[in-house]
């Protein structure tokens, strides 16, 4: 296997020449690289312009002579790590005058279900609304005098993360108040080319089971935006500021961006993955490994056998996954000082890995082998699965197979439909 610099090298042959550069090249690694045998660098990564780069490289014309607010909060910064904030700030085409918050905080430090209180900007002055505290809709007070409101916020791809419950319900207020929405989008770092779940029942409404849209969506931001604008008919004026290069294939290693942990539990890429199946356990009694360095990689009880459960789950085979027996002891959340037994889940092959069909493969295990010490909120698991057959698959017996199954047909059908509100 040969390495090479690809980029440098199509840098090189602009510099000097086709003909030059492959003289220089010896014939046998040319061969190689005709047989795209080789291994790319990390330089070969595609440069991704974010909504808020595009919106500075357009010198802030969609925002010129408005006043503004920002829902926003630590992940809000453009390409070269700069907070968008300051960015809008300092602009002197708008005038920033609120900022939103959602859920963990303006500063994304606060743990997960922590009610938020306003607060404002040490760096700027500017008031900071939560939509995670008294409220989690912008009341009309709020939206008084603004021309516009930008929502710029990392999302990880998964329904029950929240932020997109607070795009959604900010959507919604701005269409009551005739006020523009502009979605600064940003990558789906989970790639934006695989779906998985069925679509929210219509029968389930929650702050984290919102959107009608399967358990890991597919989306960008700005094309869930657009999407639920025009199929649920909001009306809002809404303006999506596309980012530049960015491809469905592509995941968040693919695009030259440093990754910001979004929330304190969600600290990688891998966590990121993971959280689409591995996060449904918190509907159950079981922990998901908060309060340990490995949240949604770990998975166990004080009454769960990890070699058993890790056994099973291998002799199933679900692709992409590496997983192993463990033991771990939280110091916070679930069964915080108890030791628990359970595993530990790798990712092997991002391409292949579907969490949500491993959260379904480990339901039925546990189901299957702690009858009496499993427990299944079931309130809850309709939330997070988005299903209200799930709880009679379950305690009908069916096999992990046969319920993904019809998941797997559900999801095809939502990932054909939502096809003409997509934007790349």
């Amino acid at each position: 296997m040969i390495y090479l610099k690809v980029s440098f090298l199509m840098d090189f042959e602009n510099f000097l020449g086709k003909r030059v550069l492959l003289q220089m090249i010896p014939f046998g690694i040319f061969l190689v690289l005709l047989s795209g045998n080789f291994v790319y660098s990390a330089s070969t990564k595609t440069k991704v312009l974010l909504g808020i780069d595009v919106l500075q490289k357009e010198n802030f014309e969609s925002v010129k002579g408005k006043r503004i607010g920002l829902v926003t909060n630590h992940t809000g910064l453009d390409s070269k790590g700069k907070r968008t904030v300051e960015i809008l700030k300092n602009a002197s085409q708008t005038k920033l005058v609120a900022l939103f918050a959602p859920e963990h905080g303006f500063r994304g430090q606060v743990e997960h279900g922590m009610m938020i209180a306003d607060e404002k900007d040490q760096k700027t002055g500017i008031p900071v609304y939560s939509l995670y505290g008294k409220t989690k809709r912008p009341t009309p007070e709020m939206l008084e005098s603004l021309d516009a409101v930008i929502f710029d916020i990392q999302d990880i791809g998964t329904r029950f993360y929240t932020y997109i419950t607070t795009l959604a319900y900010m959507l919604e207020e701005c269409a009551k108040k005739d006020i523009e929405l502009i979605v600064l989008d940003r990558p789906n770092p989970i790639t934006g080319t695989i779906v998985e779940g069925e679509a929210l029942h219509p029968g389930i409404n929650h702050f984290t089971a919102y959107l009608k849209v399967p358990v890991r969506h597919g989306m960008t931001v700005g094309e869930l935006a657009n999407w639920y604008n025009r199929t649920s008919h909001i009306n809002a004026r809404l303006k999506i500021i596309k980012m530049e290069g960015w491809k469905r294939s592509l995941w968040w290693e693919d695009t030259n961006l440093r990754f910001v942990p979004t929330s304190p539990n969600i600290r990688n890429l891998e966590a990121a993955l993971l959280y689409s199946g591995i996060g449904a356990f918190e509907a159950t009694n079981v922990s998901v490994g908060r309060g340990t360095k490995k949240p949604f990689k770990l998975l166990g009880a004080p009454w769960m056998d990890g070699a058993l459960v890790a056994e099973r789950i291998n002799f199933f085979r679900v692709s992409g996954f590496k997983i192993k027996k463990t033991q771990f002891t939280p110091k916070q959340d679930l069964y915080k000082g108890e030791l628990c037994q359970g595993i530990e889940v790798g990712v092997e092959d991002k391409n292949s890995a579907r969490s949500f069909d491993l959260f379904v493969h480990l339901a039925v295990i546990l189901r299957d082998y702690y009858p009496d010490k499993f427990i299944l909120r079931w309130e809850e698991i309709e939330r997070v699965t988005g299903s209200k057959e799930f709880k009679t698959w379950l305690e009908m017996g069916h096999s992990a197979e046969t319920i993904l199954f019809l998941v797997h047909e559900r999801a095809a059908q939502f990932q054909e439909t939502v096809k003409p509100y997509l934007l790349y």
